[in-house]
């Protein structure tokens, strides 16, 4: 394929991803993550998953998304915002951002399917598959190889025009395209996110022990809550944003421009107090299509009575 048509065709398919709303679009040659092969190994070996036993699956197509689809040859990353323009009351046990509006898998699928779609009409015959947190990608590792951010010390991606609150998502496509290529780490000397973790999850600068962060507590973990974590939870009650509030690059966090991402008033309005007292129909209302289905309303309870 001539320069010429990689470069038309890369500029179209990042021009369709600002269309649909993304935040920003990058591209890599696809092929196998050689550095992040180690760093997963070890980090699986000391058990920093805990209980996520499906983080041990699938390592080899986990590092090399040619496994993922046939004759891959780009992998298209992409930014979708959640920042909101409105949060929770002071008086209320924490969710986190990304949890306040629809479920983000069904809302960044549809976008991509007509991406996707929008390449095949126009470009031609490209096969490709789009994922959202539903296979096994290391998407932060995709988008900081395609010049979306740098992985910051709190293992997220951050980004110097608007910081870390957004979801990512990736088109594996059969297409050569333009690639673009990784911008430096601007974390500095900062440790903002290491000293304010309230659990202490982040162990070293970009070493993340999945198994003692909050949201692992409130989301992945089945079981009860153990008890020596009593009091660390900062009245976080379903995931925790800690490490990003304190990020400094997330004094650029602008709101974002989804309506299905805007919150239920009721989520906004509750205190303590309504949370305390919610039942399974309430519960049910207000978190109709939300990602905190996911915890189940007896899940929602336990993680509520634990902060208690």
């Amino acid at each position: 394929m001539s320069i010429n048509a990689k470069e038309t065709y890369s500029k179209f398919i990042k021009e369709e991803a600002k269309r649909l709303g993304f935040l920003s679009c990058g591209i890599s040659k696809a092929g196998f993550l050689e550095d992040e092969a180690p760093r997963l190994e070890k980090w699986l070996n000391n058990n920093h998953n805990g209980q996520m036993a499906y983080m041990e699956n699938h390592f080899d197509k986990r590092l090399n998304p040619t496994l993922l689809v046939d004759d891959a040859k780009s992998v298209v990353s992409l930014l979708l915002n959640y920042f909101p323009s409105e949060f929770q009351n002071d008086n209320s046990f924490k969710i986190s951002k990304y949890a306040y509006g629809q479920d983000y898998h069904f809302v960044i699928k549809e976008k991509l399917k007509e991406l996707l779609h929008s390449i095949e009409e126009n470009i031609g015959a490209v096969s490709g598959r789009a994922f959202v947190d539903s296979a096994p990608i290391l998407d932060k590792a995709w988008a900081a190889k395609s010049g979306l951010g740098w992985i910051g010390k709190n293992s997220n991606l951050i980004t110097q025009k608007v910081g870390s609150f957004y979801f990512i998502a990736e088109l594996i496509l059969d297409l050569e395209l333009e690639y673009d290529h990784a911008v430096t780490d601007h974390c500095g000397s900062c440790t903002a996110c290491i000293d304010a973790c309230p659990t202490q999850a982040i162990l070293a600068p970009y070493i993340v022990d999945g198994s003692k962060c909050i949201s692992y507590y409130t989301i992945e973990l089945k079981e009860n809550i153990p008890h020596e974590m009593k009091g660390k939870f900062d009245e976080w009650m379903f995931g925790c944003d800690t490490c990003q509030d304190v990020c400094p690059w997330n004094r650029f966090s602008k709101p974002h421009a989804e309506p299905l991402f805007n919150p239920n008033p009721d989520l906004l309005s509750f205190s303590k107090q309504d949370w305390m007292d919610i039942t399974e129909e309430t519960f049910r209302k207000v978190f109709k299509n939300s990602p905190i289905k996911r915890t189940k309303f007896e899940g929602l309870k336990r993680n509520i009575n634990f902060l208690e």
